[in-house]
């Protein structure tokens, strides 16, 4: 070793030179932001069957970009349609009862229950007469004591029959009850309500896009009967896909939202700028791939960052990503 190799090794060598070359190292890995796991994500909006119906028709395939509203299929509407239309007949029965009571007794009615008074009325006095003419045969002993009883039981038929029709022709001189009118006016509103429901089941069978966005999964084939509550549709929606990362407990105090932060995705050579858009304050349960030595221990916390550029607009789902975001400089001092 020549004598100016050998003074450059002793001074690299020197025990302050080592620790000065120490602390440089140490300062660098302090400076460098903190790594964070997930995955890539998009919002996962799923349409669920309301009704089991077969399903008439498929609009869409997997892939296609749909705008809210579109509609995407079709499931067979017969059976709803007749509950409708039977809600529907319900509810023109309620509005014709409901507008009779507010209209009044007609007066060919009324006219009518004076008649069935003035007949009832009669043949109460008949009665009478017949009873009080037995009870004088009677007296004489002319005929027998039954006879006598079959004309108190005609008597007593005729007055309840001629008090039933007084009673009827006083209420329809009286005119309706307001309790009556209120009973009507809720068993209208009762099926209103329920043709709009099946108005909106009816609806519900054309299946339509809740928002914007890509068809991720159709589950079912055209002919299929659908279980109800299963998902029919299954979209990725929002305009770009978020980063599902998890910070642990020793970097969490120096993050926040709207920092701004670098990400990589697996597979893809490019690195998207991203954004904080929320960092929750509960712990989470720590994936298996955000373990790694001691952090194995540790609590972490969920976050989402937004990704920016239109390159990320076209990432799928589910691949791996990591970040690096820089604290704050207030949570830096």
């Amino acid at each position: 070793m020549t004598d100016r190799r050998r003074a450059r090794w002793t001074r690299v060598a020197h025990p302050a030179n080592g620790l000065v070359l120490l602390l440089g190292l140490a300062g660098c890995a302090q400076r460098t932001p903190p790594r964070l796991l997930g995955t890539l994500e998009w919002d996962r909006v799923g349409v669920a069957a309301e009704v089991s119906e077969p399903i008439l028709d498929i609009v869409v395939a997997e892939g296609d970009a749909v705008r809210a509203g579109d509609p995407i299929l079709h499931l067979d509407p017969r059976r709803t349609d007749a509950q409708l239309a039977q809600a529907e007949a319900d509810r023109r029965r309620a509005e014709a009862a409901l507008a009779e009571l507010r209209h009044g007794t007609r007066i060919e009615t009324i006219d009518a229950a004076r008649a069935t008074l003035s007949g009832a009325e009669s043949t109460q006095s008949n009665a009478r007469h017949e009873r009080d003419r037995l009870a004088e045969i009677r007296r004489r002993g002319l005929i027998a004591q039954a006879d006598l009883d079959n004309a108190e039981t005609a008597l007593r038929t005729a007055t309840a029959q001629a008090s039933a029709a007084r009673a009827n022709l006083a209420e329809l001189l009286n005119g309706t009850r307001i309790e009556d009118i209120e009973q009507a006016e809720a068993a209208l509103a009762s099926a209103q309500a329920n043709v709009e429901h099946l108005q909106l089941s009816r609806a519900r069978l054309d299946v339509r896009a809740p928002r914007d966005g890509r068809v991720d999964a159709l589950p079912f084939k055209k002919g299929d009967q659908v279980p109800l509550g299963a998902t029919l549709v299954s979209l990725l929606a929002g305009d770009a896909p978020y980063a599902r990362l998890y910070v642990p407990a020793s970097q969490r105090a120096g993050l926040d939202r709207g920092m701004h932060c670098r990400v990589r995705v697996e597979g893809v050579a490019a690195t998207f700028e991203a954004t904080i858009r929320s960092l929750r304050s509960d712990p989470a349960f720590t994936p298996y791939y955000a373990l790694s030595g001691d952090d194995a221990s540790r609590l972490a916390y969920r976050a989402e960052l937004l990704l920016d550029g239109e390159a990320a607009k076209k990432l799928p789902a589910g691949l791996p990503a990591q970040a690096s975001c820089a604290a704050a400089p207030e949570a830096a001092r």
